[in-house]
């Protein structure tokens, strides 16, 4: 099993900044890709960006790109996501989740997520 924490959300102006962090334990972190995901009010949850076991590689949705930084510490069991030039369309819940190193990176599911931490960007 692996836990996962989430921290850092909260109320911020559009154009501002936030820094999300998700916290790790149960299990070695470097066997995981990690991912952060986003559910909005009334709307599905989406896929927000994703990084392989080692820092490697990244991905992330294109209304994200170049605002969003997602990043790990392995050392420190950690995950990030830099959000900056944030809008008010980012307003949501925002969850990590990891998954084991060996399933492809995009496309397959998540085995553990965590509780989730509320991001609301006022106009």
């Amino acid at each position: 099993q692996v836990q996962l924490v989430e921290s850092g959300g909260g109320l911020v102006q559009a154009g501002g900044s936030l820094r999300l962090s998700c916290a790790a334990s149960g299990r070695t972190f470097s066997n995981y890709v990690m991912g952060w995901f986003r559910q909005a009010p009334g709307k599905e949850r989406e896929f927000v960006a994703a990084i392989t076991w080692n820092g490697g590689r990244t991905y992330s949705t294109d209304s994200v790109q170049d605002r969003f930084t997602i990043s790990r510490d392995n050392a420190r069991n950690t995950c990030y996501l830099q959000m900056n030039s944030l809008k008010p369309e980012d307003t949501a819940v925002y969850y990590c989740a990891a998954k084991s190193r060996g399933r492809v990176v995009l496309g397959s599911p998540y085995d553990y997520w965590g509780q989730g931490t509320q991001v609301t960007v006022s106009s």
